[in-house]
């Protein structure tokens, strides 16, 4: 079984997401959208559903139209398949390059890709200068721009909110210092908060709470104050269980969101 975790260029119109997790039928584990980032990641399993939801996001959304804070290439940004338990990393290739052959003949989109290759950060640095799509055509889809797909192992999208007082300087000087060691950061303005949205990338190893650890201990070198943790997504049971539960409402963690509770349970969305 392979995961999917599709990040849409869209989280602002109910009725469109209503619309998008639909689509994707029983093979939605998760949806969470942000209003400013205008950004929502549907958690998906198998290959059909991504296929799905990336045909009607391609006929609902233009790129030449939408703001958000979070950086993007397409109206369907980022399409990693993941391999779990039952699963290699070699069959998230096969479903990559499948997935990214469809996109580009299907629907005219360019592909580009990630995974052993290069990483996603490397690929948005490089693209459309020193990279080309490895698929599809050679200049941006004139209203869905670019994907990125890719194939990767299992990591935790998480967000650590800084208290309101916090200046751009010092946001981007906690990102860069907690940046490395299985934590990739961005720092986003997110209304009149700064943000450090981070990739775990070895979430087993470094999990939220670590990650979280790391930024309060820099952002006290600067006298900034945490005001919350935010959970984007889904986290295994293996990462969740090496936190302690006493800090899982600390962290925006709970049992119910991780993907094996969601698999054997099923997931509803409502906007």
């Amino acid at each position: 079984m392979l995961e999917c975790v599709v990040n849409i260029s869209e989280g602002r119109d109910a009725n469109t997401l209503l619309q998008l997790a639909e689509v994707c039928a029983d093979d939605l584990l998760d949806v969470h959208f942000d209003t400013e980032h205008n950004r929502s990641v549907f958690t998906l399993t198998g290959v059909d559903a991504p296929q799905r939801l990336t045909k009607l996001a391609v006929q609902l959304l233009q790129l030449d139209t939408h703001q958000g804070v979070h950086p993007r290439l397409g109206v369907v940004d980022v399409v990693p398949f993941v391999p779990l338990e039952e699963s290699t990393l070699e069959d998230a290739q096969l479903a990559r390059d499948e997935f990214a052959r469809w996109a580009s003949s299907e629907l005219s989109v360019p592909c580009f890709v990630y995974g052993t290759e290069r990483s996603l950060p490397e690929l948005r640095r490089d693209a459309w200068t020193n990279l080309q799509p490895q698929y599809g055509p050679v200049v941006p889809h004139t209203t869905a721009g670019a994907m990125c797909v890719g194939a990767r192992n299992l990591l935790v999208a998480y967000n650590v909110w800084l208290d309101p007082k916090t200046s751009e300087k010092d946001a981007r000087s906690i990102a860069h210092s907690v940046r490395g060691d299985g934590i990739r950061t961005l720092a986003l303005q997110v209304g009149n908060h700064w943000q450090i949205s981070m990739n775990l990338i070895g979430p087993s190893r470094v999990g939220p709470d670590i990650a979280t650890d790391r930024v309060n201990y820099f952002a006290g070198l600067n006298n900034v104050k945490i005001e919350r943790c935010e959970l984007v997504g889904l986290i295994s049971q293996n990462a969740l269980n090496k936190i302690s539960q006493q800090r899982w409402n600390e962290l925006d963690l709970s049992a119910e969101r991780t993907i094996e509770f969601r698999r054997q349970h099923g997931y509803t969305f409502t906007a």
